[in-house]
């Protein structure tokens, strides 16, 4: 399959030209190959580990979330060449999606998390940068059974803030490092709210707020959106697909 058929679709499908994002994200095709692709990778971050896993799997396309340019502009020395003469030498694209794979309707990672906990979405709220990022659905659970059945669905213990109502009823999600959207998620009426990670003075904006928190862990609430964008790619492309997983812990 050609690499700029690919390029050309997913650019379309996610808004890559449209949706606002951090200047260092460089949404889009970071690394191109020689231009055929065959196999597909996906992982949370562009890093050294998914690279070279991608390299022993085959893959010619990296789909991922967080991209290679996070801390902008730097030489082609040290980890910067080895992760870039690792893509080249094994012909390995990088295709990266942060912020339009966030807010996807379809295979986004807010949405995604909704449905597995049962959660239809009603709406959009927490302003990024001029756009609503995060989604919002009516459950009826106690706070604690929430807790539980997030870590159930990401596979690792979610933290609870218990500040809010004992029964979560609105319930806001931003996946990632969203914390400081608790003031946002109570403006908007909810109150639960669920995140990746958040500063040490989140708790406070929790506790006096009276939003129910909980920290799911940044690596793990941003995995099923480049799972469910590669399997969509795999379907559409007739490409087999594979997900290196490296989880970071925090």
């Amino acid at each position: 399959m050609r690499l700029d058929d690919i390029v050309r679709y997913l650019d379309d499908y996610l808004r890559i030209r449209e949706v606002a994002d951090e200047r260092n994200a460089l949404n889009g095709l970071q690394v191109e190959n020689a231009g055929q692709v065959g196999q597909i990778a996906a992982a949370v971050d562009a890093c050294q580990a998914t690279i070279d896993a991608a390299a022993e799997r085959g893959a010619d396309l990296l789909l991922v979330h967080h991209g290679l340019f996070w801390g902008g502009l730097e030489p082609l020395t040290g980890r910067a060449y080895r992760r870039a003469a690792a893509l080249v030498r094994h012909g390995i694209a990088v295709y990266a999606c942060h912020i339009p794979l966030d807010r996807h309707p379809d295979v986004g990672n807010n949405v995604l998390l909704a449905r597995k906990l049962g959660m239809d979405v009603r709406g959009w709220f927490g302003d990024y940068l001029g756009t609503p990022i995060g989604v919002w659905g009516e459950l009826d659970l106690p706070r604690e059974a929430l807790r539980d059945a997030l870590g159930g669905v990401l596979g690792t213990p979610a933290q609870l803030v218990p500040a809010g109502p004992v029964r979560a009823r609105r319930v806001g999600i931003i996946t990632g490092a969203a914390g400081s959207q608790i003031r946002q998620a109570h403006e908007a009426g909810l109150d639960t709210f669920i995140t990746g990670e958040g500063q040490h003075w989140t708790y406070f904006d929790a506790e006096e707020l009276g939003v129910n928190v909980l920290y799911g862990g940044h690596y793990a609430t941003e995995t099923l959106g480049v799972q469910a964008l590669a399997v969509h790619l795999s379907q559409r492309f007739q490409l087999p697909w594979s997900f290196i997983d490296h989880p970071t812990g925090l």
